[in-house]
């Protein structure tokens, strides 16, 4: 194993096992060789971090039934380009291997990484091959056990485990000597960018994405996020399939100002239910706001709201300025200039077959699928005719967009009295056809 000899004794008040062995394992019992565990269940810790100059360390803590101490460990991980993901792999591999040797049969793993979380339950599948020996050792570690179970939690529930990792790299780094001679500096490590294939890039201009730990150069990662924020979408790791959300304070520094608040802006965005935001409908505003934050200016109007950063008044009803003793719909008749837009807008969905969504009033384009179709603001309903989902006959083995003949409105049904007279009509040649016949 690549792992050094961990140290094992017990730090800061916790209960400690009785001296460890110069092999580094703990004390055992003189019958069996394991301590007494029963057919409890014990609970695993594991931790694995990496620091900035590629220290790399470990911890795990055991606890039993009762949430005693009965076990922990901590040392350095040995070897070079180690990721945050291979780390937290080998300290859970270290971890079981320990638990095994105790003569635990039942054991809950508690992880506060994503990533690791979702390759030691199944969910998600490694690439590298280092990643997949990782993985299938733990999984055949895991078969040592009678039961073992996988559960996320947050980073304060494991913290003794961090603690223990942390002190491990605080402990190689002090360890190095200050007073040593002067030694003839090493050329900088380099590191091959995934992106651009450049491998003659410096380890210290490499960009680590931390729930991942997938690693890119940072002009990559920089022209990755331009691209994104301009196409709207999710902020992930530019890694293949991987779906590690990037953290915004952790890229800041790689940003221009101007990326930097579109980002703050796309925050604030995604903060506000789709049906609860509103813009400012001054053009030299546009600012973004939540209807159920808005301070109303007059107490007897629902839906006269002040914009919170121009000042300016507006209906939320029909998002025009606000007009005083006119309807919603005599204003946009006597001002058909700020309704320039929106007919443009309509006339566009009309000719790319689009359809709004009757909650929140956005525009939605169906590609293919059924046509009951589920908005982003969470309202469902058919492509096909406008209405609530399962309100009509539509979407029952349509399984393909309407053609343009389709969105048409129906023809008018026959009013009802048409309807009467035609009943009457086949009643009155029933009764004289049977009249007829008895004579």
């Amino acid at each position: 194993s690549d792992l050094a000899v961990a140290e094992k004794n017990m730090v800061n008040g916790f209960p400690t096992i009785d001296g460890p062995t110069p092999a580094g394992k703990p004390s055992s019992d003189k019958h069996s060789g394991k301590i007494d565990v029963g057919h409890h269940m014990y609970s695993l810790y594991f931790k694995g971090l990496v620091s900035e100059d590629s220290l790399a360390g470990f911890g795990v803590a055991i606890l039993g039934q009762k949430d005693e101490l009965v076990f922990q460990m901590k040392g350095p991980i040995h070897g070079t380009d180690i990721t945050v993901l291979e780390a937290e792999l080998s300290a859970l591999k270290r971890g079981l291997t320990e638990a095994a040797d105790l003569g635990i049969n039942h054991i809950t793993i508690y992880s506060d990484n994503h990533p690791t979380h979702d390759l030691i339950s199944g969910r998600l599948v490694p690439k590298e091959n280092n990643m997949a020996l990782l993985v299938n050792d733990v999984q055949r570690i895991r078969g040592r056990f009678s039961s073992s179970f996988t559960i996320f939690v947050s980073r304060c529930s494991i913290k003794h485990a961090y603690k223990l990792a942390r002190e491990t790299i605080v402990s190689e780094q002090i360890s190095i000597p200050v007073d040593t001679p002067p030694r003839r500096a090493k050329p900088a490590r380099k590191m091959t960018c995934a992106i651009c294939l450049d491998d003659d890039v410096n380890a210290d201009q490499m960009f680590t994405v931390d729930k991942c730990g997938h690693r890119f150069c940072s002009e990559c990662v920089k022209r990755h996020i331009e691209v994104r924020l301009l196409e709207g979408s999710v902020m992930t790791c530019p890694q293949f399939r991987c779906k590690s959300e990037l953290n915004f304070y952790r890229c800041a520094d790689l940003l221009t100002p101007k990326l930097r608040e579109i980002w703050r802006q796309r925050i604030r965005e995604n903060s506000i239910p789709f049906e609860e935001r509103v813009y400012c409908p001054n053009p030299k505003c546009s600012a973004l706001m939540r209807v159920t934050e808005l301070s109303k200016l007059n107490k007897e109007s629902a839906v006269r709201r002040c914009c919170e950063k121009c000042g300016e008044p507006f209906c939320t009803n029909c998002k025009f300025p606000w007009h005083d003793n006119l309807s919603c719909d005599d204003f946009k008749i006597m001002h058909p200039n700020l309704r320039e837009s929106e007919l443009k807008l309509h006339a566009l969905a009309n000719q790319k077959l689009w359809r709004q969504c009757g909650k929140c009033q956005h525009m939605i384009e169906l590609s293919k699928g059924c046509v009951l179709v589920v908005c982003r603001c969470g309202h469902k309903f058919c492509y096909r005719c406008g209405a609530n989902a399962r309100s009509c006959t539509h979407g029952l083995g349509h399984m393909f967009p309407p053609q343009p003949q389709e969105l048409e409105s129906p023809p008018p049904a026959p009013p009802c009295w048409a309807q009467c007279l035609c009943w009457l009509f086949l009643l009155l040649c029933v009764y004289f056809i049977s009249v007829g016949i008895k004579s």
